[in-house]
């Protein structure tokens, strides 16, 4: 009988689990992953310096840190469909705009469309999607949709960097074929995508009958959520986990190069490191499914400390290229702290009634941290010469972030509790 009612449940939420899976394989994908490919390409071209051009990344952060303030807003207003097709629509306009751009402003304006388009269609989209979709193994699934990134990064590659090599202004068709493929995929998702299961239960429902990992609690209404001290804990623990792993992650290659690593060599483990991704995405909501959020986020933090110090280590040497490739391998386990935990951190501390509008805060500050991070950590290197200071730096701040977001929930865990007895 429960198998039966299982059964029921599930109805089109495969459907949807799919065009999550599909929505992240080709946003992220063609509009993040290859974006590396277009730096020499664009600047050349307009003749602008590489530093300027950079700007069009802030622009695309702090676009998305200040949308998703309104994410939960918007989504009570909008519902999931409306956002995601504004969403692809976006994003395909940036591309277009990209494609025709003659100076940076144009650029600016691309990277302010593309940041308000990913906000729309993947991390924020997807937890919500999956939260109101999904009532068991949330982290397992989230983990599973969020490693498409690296697929469709792997296939965008193959498509746009022949067209971008194909000629001086090969980069405008690459960006005009990207545009394409969006509204194609965009327009389909749209048709094919509901709001909400036609049975949807009471968000209590849940809540009473499960005690399960990855299943939804009632938690706290947003008004009383804003009001808990391990509200603002986690939030600056997440803010510091951007600032960190995202400005790290921007300059590994870098200084792998400036400690005299062969530049095919930094290739191959660079490599290793997008195939590890993925499979670190999927596996970390496994273990958030079987272990909950506290050996989770323990494990994550303190491989992201581990992997630093290995990454300050590194030389020309059998041992240093040995902490390089444990670097490469492993530092993919510290990144879901980023991605797939968001939601989970969101779901897990305060439930149900206040998901939405904590997520869209949690992706806010987690953004506001990547915006930060790389001229952080460029700075350090024109001040010492070296990124290894900062390495030690971003080593000692996830230490006590892991501290933090233990409080956070042992501080989550005692609210909850008393919010049953008092209920």
């Amino acid at each position: 009988m429960n198998d039966l009612r299982q059964k029921k449940k599930m109805g089109y939420t495969p459907v949807i689990i799919g065009l999550c899976f599909l929505m992240v394989f080709t946003c992220l994908g063609f509009c993040s992953s290859p974006k590396s490919l277009f730096i020499v390409p664009v600047t050349e071209s307009l003749g602008i310096d590489r530093s300027t051009y950079s700007w069009n990344d802030s622009c695309r952060y702090i676009a998305t840190s200040v949308i998703n303030i309104f994410f939960g807003s918007l989504l009570h207003r909008f519902g999931p469909r409306k956002l995601i097709a504004a969403g692809f629509a976006s994003l395909a306009i940036s591309s277009l705009l990209y494609a025709v751009a003659e100076n940076v402003f144009t650029i600016y304006l691309g990277g302010c469309l593309l940041g308000i388009g990913l906000s729309w269609t993947t991390t924020t989209m997807v937890g919500s999607v999956v939260n109101r979709w999904c009532f068991e193994k949330k982290g397992t699934i989230m983990g599973a949709i969020l490693a498409a990134n690296g697929l469709g990064g792997a296939l965008a590659t193959q498509i746009v960097s022949p067209i971008i090599e194909s000629g001086a202004e090969g980069y405008r068709k690459a960006y005009v074929t990207v545009a394409v493929i969006l509204l194609c995929v965009g327009l389909l998702i749209t048709v094919l995508f509901r709001d909400k299961p036609a049975d949807a239960p009471d968000s209590t429902e849940n809540t009473s009958k499960s005690k399960k990992r990855g299943a939804t609690h009632e938690g706290l209404e947003f008004s009383k959520a804003k009001r808990k001290a391990f509200f603002y804990i986690a939030a600056v623990c997440i803010f510091v986990t951007g600032l960190v792993l995202q400005g790290i992650t921007g300059v590994a290659a870098a200084h792998l190069k400036d400690a005299g690593l062969d530049a095919g060599f930094v290739a191959t483990i660079l490599s290793v490191h997008s195939l590890t991704l993925a499979f670190f995405k999927f596996s970390t909501g496994i273990i958030y499914d079987k272990f909950g959020l506290r050996v989770t986020t323990g494990i994550c933090c303190m491989t992201a400390v581990v992997v630093m110090i290995l990454l300050s280590m590194v030389t020309n040497t059998v041992i240093g290229m040995t902490f390089a490739v444990i670097y490469a391998t492993f530092s993919s386990l510290a990144l879901p702290l980023e991605t797939i935990m968001l939601p989970i951190y969101a779901g897990d501390l305060f439930g149900e009634r206040s998901f939405n509008q904590v997520l869209g805060i949690f992706v806010s500050v987690n953004t506001a941290g990547y915006a930060l991070g790389a001229p952080l950590i460029n700075l350090c290197y024109d001040k010492f010469g070296t990124y290894v200071p900062g390495f030690y730096a971003g080593a000692a701040l996830m230490l006590l972030v892991t501290i933090g977001v233990q409080t956070a929930i042992t501080l989550a865990s005692k609210a909850r509790r008393e919010a049953e007895i008092e209920a």
